[in-house]
């Protein structure tokens, strides 16, 4: 017999219809089957730079949108459903699932939808501590700590951060834990530098300050240690290799899709010894790999969000129903909307 509570009749879903199109969808609530349980969603977290990669047609033809996430191994291809936040609680069990398991708070890497089936082993179960909000920015803080991990920063030294999207300042937070001598962040927005000065940055610039202002801070070849380049923004990509010091390292965190890159590495790149990599939250870098695995980074973070309350940037907090309105605000005002939420 399936155990579960009085069913809900209707259950909602975003989908991506077309490029800047976005509907919620109605049906019937999903049965799970045996193997799986029932999670009916409180609060789902928008990823304002994939998800706005998706909602602008920004995605390269023929990449997979996320081949470690249940349900997005495919290419984009018109309509789809995307997100990978969700926060709910279990309110049916299948015949094979141990029923301790109804009830449960739990995170779960799915698209945004009311109601979602999904196998015991691919949720989160959340610990009393954390709030639904917090956790709902699990995934986002999951990258930043991924971004610190690959970044390696190093007593006493000076760091950049370019991009202070939510991603960005979870980033910046991380770093300000660390006994660096200077953390310096560069954004368009004057709202988010003084977020990032409030969680932690010594200092906070304009693009067109940099490179000037960013050497006034660092004695020496006015350079930095290590670079963080996370706005998605590819003209931001020539400033973070003009701030970073030779021998110097420079994370990559942004994903650009289709939009083109253009550097000159004629110049001082070519001797510069630079280290420049990519970082993305989907894998383990093989440097940890012999200590860390992505349970053992999730742990952490579950840790972690407790102290660093993510759910403070939250701007906006949206009724699912209008999804199409929050995205319309995050593709046409990124000045003052951080992070957004759905709610159900």
């Amino acid at each position: 017999m399936l155990r579960e509570r009085p069913p809900v009749t209707d259950a909602r879903r975003v989908r991506f219809t077309a490029p800047r199109t976005v509907d919620v969808e109605s049906g019937p609530v999903p049965r799970p089957a045996d193997d799986e349980v029932l999670v009916e969603a409180t609060v789902s977290a928008v990823s304002p730079g994939t998800e706005l990669l998706v909602y602008r047609d920004d995605v390269p033809a023929g990449v997979p949108l996320d081949t470690t996430i249940d349900g997005l191994t495919e290419p984009l291809s018109y309509p789809l459903s995307y997100g990978y936040a969700a926060v709910g609680v279990v309110t049916a069990v299948g015949d094979a699932v141990d029923a301790t398991w109804a009830d449960r708070r739990v995170f779960a890497f799915r698209p945004h939808a009311s109601h979602f089936c999904a196998t015991p082993d691919s949720l989160v179960v959340l610990p009393d501590g954390v709030s639904d909000e917090d956790a709902a920015m699990l995934a986002t803080a999951e990258t930043a700590t991924g971004f610190a991990m690959d970044g390696r920063p190093r007593v006493g030294e000076r760091v950049v951060v370019l991009g202070q999207g939510v991603v960005g300042l979870l980033t910046t937070a991380l770093l300000a834990r660390f006994p660096l001598s200077e953390l310096v962040t560069v954004d368009h927005h004057a709202s988010r530098r003084a977020r990032s000065r409030a969680l932690g940055a010594h200092e906070a610039f304009a693009p067109e300050a940099v490179p000037d202002g960013v050497a006034d801070r660092f004695p020496g070849d006015g350079r930095a240690d290590l670079t963080f380049e996370l706005s998605g923004n590819p003209e931001a990509l020539s400033d973070a290799i003009s701030v970073t010091g030779d021998d110097g390292r420079l994370v990559v965190g942004s994903w650009y899709g289709s939009k083109p890159v253009s550097l000159d590495l004629g110049g001082r790149f070519h001797r510069s010894r630079m280290r420049l990599r990519s970082s993305q939250v989907s894998e383990i870098d093989a440097d940890h790999a012999g200590r860390w695995d992505k349970a053992r980074r999730l742990d952490y973070v579950l840790d972690a969000i407790e102290d660093l309350e993510p759910s403070s940037l939250v701007t906006h907090r949206f009724p699912v129903e209008d999804a199409a309105e929050a995205y319309r605000l995050l593709d046409r005002d990124p000045a003052d909307t951080v992070q957004v939420l759905f709610t159900y």
